[in-house]
Parts: structure tokens; sequence; C-alpha cells
């Protein structure tokens, strides 16, 4: 039954790689793959109890992490309905591909340590499709987000899951983390860049400002700047707010969407219903691609089926006991992570080496923290960045194979 579920679940990821020629949208194919992996997990064991017990912790952890999503989705909806972007488009002037991509990726990077790598992904995909109209421009520089933004995620004790699972277990402090993973990260961030930046060449051409909704109203430059700097200053005060209660990073997201609602109809409550409308909270959501969201559930629900049945875990130690090279089997975690959840891969580590025998900053710990954040960017599915831009971008698996996991590969 454990080898039907492994096959499942290889080819429910196949189907997801080849949703284009195939003409299966990817999010019914995740969901497909992750209801029967749970359900053949069911009929596996006597004790269905078990097994609702467990679907029922991840499905809690998959909640939290579907509600970041949206909230964080329904912020930049909301400043991008406001023209918010236009703050920092208006101040782009380069149409020079390869300065341009430079840009993108290092403000990609070093917000991502500051904010988090998804959220980063979020924000950024969503600001070149304002400033790029060129599409295999706009594909390539979205794929370079994720690079940059798993880079900047891996030195910063709040820029990936993984490390702030170290950071909370004792396994890493933030000044060493930062001093021994930066230029480790920067590294994995430049070596792709500058190949790709070889093979760029030209202006992207000036396009003409895109079509505003019919009907709807200009944005007053106040408006749109209370919007845009509110929307920023909330997310960027979300690590803040879970460094302070302790609760998990989507309430503070979920209060952020509240304030900005709150915002949003201050600031538009003289105007009539339908003035109204564009601004909203509700015309946001509506705007939101709901079928990223479905395909975050399957994939998250089909690699909570391994963990529950603990193959992840075993894998690891397999690895273990075959290999016993601790830098060797980091390294493989690491390139795991760009198939399956690196979440789960990390907190097989944690359990499978007690800080008694590698202590707090020890080498290994950094090690895992870099190929953990930086693995996922191989491939397009090995990573909530990946995943968000995926959806966002309408990115095909089989392009970023061909065009971007050998460059995060050579960065890793």
């Amino acid at each position: 039954m454990i080898l039907l579920i492994v096959c499942v679940f290889v080819a429910g990821y196949l189907a997801i790689a080849l949703e284009h020629p195939i003409g299966l949208n990817k999010a019914a194919s995740a969901l497909i793959t992750g209801v029967l992996c749970w359900s053949l997990y069911a009929f596996h064991t006597a004790d269905v109890h078990t097994v609702n017990e467990a679907l029922q912790e991840h499905l809690g952890e998959i909640a939290g992490i579907l509600f970041f999503l949206l909230g964080a989705m329904t912020i930049v909806e909301l400043i991008d309905g406001h023209d918010g972007f236009d703050v920092i488009t208006t101040r782009i002037k380069t149409t020079n591909k390869v300065r341009l991509l430079w840009i993108i990726c290092f403000i990609s990077f070093f917000l991502s340590a500051v904010l988090d790598n998804l959220t980063t992904a979020i924000v950024m995909v969503s600001l070149v499709r304002k400033i790029i109209r060129d599409r295999e421009m706009r594909l390539l520089s979205a794929g370079m987000i994720v690079i940059a933004a798993n880079a900047g995620g891996a030195w910063s004790p709040i820029g990936d899951v993984t490390t702030t699972m170290l950071w909370i277990g004792g396994q890493v402090t933030t000044p060493q983390l930062v001093s021994h993973i930066f230029l480790p990260s920067i590294a994995s961030l430049l070596v792709p860049l500058l190949f790709i930046s070889l093979r760029l060449r030209g202006e992207l051409p000036i396009e003409e400002p895109s079509v505003r909704a019919q009907d709807r109203p200009d944005t007053p430059a106040r408006d749109r700047n209370i919007v845009f700097y509110s929307g920023i200053i909330l997310l960027l005060l979300v690590p803040v707010f879970k460094s302070i209660t302790h609760l998990p990073p989507y309430m503070g997201m979920l209060l952020g969407l509240g304030l900005m609602w709150v915002i949003t109809e201050i600031l538009h409550s003289g105007k009539d219903e339908q003035d109204k409308n564009f601004f909203s909270v509700m015309y946001a959501i509506r705007k939101i691609d709901t079928p990223s969201i479905l395909f975050f559930l399957g994939i998250l629900l089909s690699v909570a089926s391994l963990e529950s049945l603990g193959l992840l875990e075993a894998a690891a130690k397999q690895l273990d006991a075959q290999i016993g090279n601790d830098t060797i089997i980091v390294a493989l975690i690491g390139l795991f992570s760009s198939v399956v959840d690196n979440v789960p891969l990390v907190a097989a580590a944690m359990g499978m080496y007690p800080l008694e025998q590698h202590a707090s900053d020890d080498p290994f710990w950094h090690l895992l923290a870099f190929c953990s954040g930086t693995g996922g960017s191989i491939l397009i599915i090995g990573s909530a960045a990946g995943i968000a831009a995926m959806g966002i971008e309408r990115i095909e698996f089989i392009w970023y194979l061909k065009r971007i996991a050998w460059l995060a590969l050579m960065g890793y």
C-alpha cells in the first residue's frame, strides 16, 4: 500500500509537470493527488481515527499557510487596485534588461530577509507584472525572484519557515546565522544572475500605460500613497507581531488585512457605491487567483501524507545509515526539498541530530539552514515562493525546468 501511495504521489507530480500537454489544470491534479494519498493511507491502517487525527493536525498547519497566502495576496491586490505600485514603478527608469533584472533580484533578496520569501515573491511578481509587458522577460524575472527570495530568506531567522524553526529550536542564533550564511546566500543568487546576464541583450520596449478598467475612477495621489505605505508597513510588521505574541504568522497577516479593510473603508467612505466598489477589499478578494490557493492545498496535503506515513523521516534515517557524512546528507536534504516541502525534512533532521550531538551554531545547522532554504529553488514546486509565483504568473513546470532550474542548481 505504501508503494501505491508513493506511485500516486509521483503520478500527481508528473501530471502537474505536464499540465499543458495533458490539458489538465495543475490545481485539479494536486487536489486529486492529495485526497488519493490520504484515502490510501486510511485504507492502509486499521485505526482510521489515527489517520483522521493526523489529517486534522496537518490541516491546521496547511490552513495557516493558506490564510497567510490569502491575506498577503489580498493586500497586494488592494495596493495594485489603488495603483500603489506606481510609487515604485515611476522611480525605475531603466529599460535595460540586465540592469532591471539586477534591481529586481536585489530588492527581492533583501526584502525577503525582513519579510519572508513567500510574501516577497507575491509582492515582487505582482510588481514585475506592472513593470514588464514582455511575457518572456516577465517569466524570466519571476523565476529569478524565486531564487532571490529563497536565497534572501535563508540568512534571516524570519525569512524562511525552516530558518525560523532552527532559530526557535535553539539550533542557530541570529548573529551567527547572518554572519555565516549571508555570503553563501548572496553567492547562490549572484551565480545564476551573472550567467543569465551574459545571455540577456537589449532594451525593453516602451509600452503604453495599461488600460484602466472600464468606468473605474482615477486614484488620487493621496489615496494611492496611503494604501501603498500602509500595506507595505503592515506586511513588514507581520514578523514583528509573531516575535511579540508568539502566534503563527497568519494571525499577523489577517490582522494586517483587517486594518487595511478599515483604512480603505475610511478612505472611500464618501464615494458612491459604484466608485467605491473598485477599491474595496471584496473587489480585491474576487481578483485573487483561487485555483492557485487550491493548488497549494493539494500539494501540501500530498506531502503531509508522506510525512504522516513516516516516509520522509525514514528516508532521512536511511541517508544517515548509508552515507554517514553530515555534509553530503544536508546537501541531499536541500536537493530533496526541491521535490517535497522542506519543513518536514528539516523537522526530521532536527529530531535525528540533537543539540548534544551538534551544539547551537554548529556549522551543521548553518549548512542545513542554507541548503533547505535555497534548494527549493531548483524546482518551481519546491518552495512556497515558487508555488506562489507559479500561480500568479502562470509559469509552466517544464518552462521553469528548462530555463531556471539549472541556474538555481549552479547557485546551490
